[in-house]
């Protein structure tokens, strides 16, 4: 049985969705080795770490861009923005602006937007 357009679209979004969760890793791997003395352990740990997340992110990267068009791949790509208040507020105990609210809120609306055009 076919599957259908909407229910393939929906799966591909989410698909999307999980490889700029596991980009936005990178940022933490990267904030982790700055904390660390120039080429220690840890630092190199961490830094391979964040070059192993930007191995599979370019790998998944490729294969999504055949299955959706570049404008609405590309668009989705901010929601990496949302992933880095988040990850800052779990793991550095930053605070969240009313204005990292308000951008958050525009980043999701522009890719609901994109997302739903009609001409896509």
């Amino acid at each position: 049985m076919k599957e259908s357009k909407t229910k393939k679209n929906f799966k591909n979004y989410i698909l999307l969705h999980i490889i700029f969760l596991i980009y936005s890793l990178s940022a933490v791997c990267s904030k982790y080795a700055a904390s660390f003395e120039f080429l220690s352990l840890p630092f190199i740990f961490f830094y391979g770490v964040v070059l192993l997340i930007m191995g599979i992110y370019a790998i998944l990267w490729q294969q999504m861009l055949k299955r959706l068009p570049l404008t609405v791949a590309y668009a989705n790509k901010a929601i990496t923005i949302i992933w880095g208040i988040v990850w800052g507020i779990l793991f550095f105990g930053d605070k969240v602006s009313i204005s990292q609210v308000i951008g958050a809120v525009i980043i999701i609306a522009g890719v609901l937007l994109v997302v739903t055009d009609k001409n896509e």
